[in-house]
């Protein structure tokens, strides 16, 4: 294999492209929450006033946040830098789950009658990339067309 294109290599796989198509449409609304006001959401003023808030960071980190779930979630689904943005992905949910969610325990506030919500859905998505990014993005693919070119960069 030319290692240059290891980054976008991808086996010949149908089970990482449902993956990665699925992660993809299940983080997206979160991303347009955040940058769009959609479903929802605030918009970038309210996430990043409520991102500063909460953390005490700088509120350029919220757009860190606000580009992998928007921008990466758009790219997952077609299939472009799968490996990159599933590794960013895992970083931003374990940065999640250890800063907000871990102190409420695994599951998710079904009930109502926690303060906050568990880390369970987090945990389904930092696994679903880590298969992304060992695996690569499987078919129906920019990575796989990319991957068969002779491109010199």
């Amino acid at each position: 294999m030319n290692y240059k294109y290891r980054l976008l290599s991808t086996p010949d796989t149908w089970s990482l492209t449902i993956v990665r198509v699925f992660l993809g449409l299940v983080l997206f609304p979160h991303g347009a929450q955040k940058l769009l006001g959609w479903y929802g959401g605030h918009g970038p003023s309210g996430f990043i006033s409520s991102f500063e808030q909460m953390t005490g960071w700088p509120g350029f980190l919220a757009w860190i946040v606000i580009i992998i779930e928007f921008v990466g979630s758009l790219c997952l689904i077609v299939g472009f830098w799968t490996r990159f943005w599933a590794f960013s992905i895992i970083c931003l949910f374990t940065g999640i789950v250890l800063m907000v969610h871990l102190q409420y325990g695994f599951f998710m506030n079904w009930g109502g009658n926690k303060a906050g919500e568990g880390f369970e859905y987090h945990l389904l998505v930092i696994g679903m990339a880590w298969a992304l990014t060992v695996g690569g993005a499987g078919y129906l693919s920019i990575d796989k067309e990319m991957a068969g070119k002779d491109r010199a960069f």
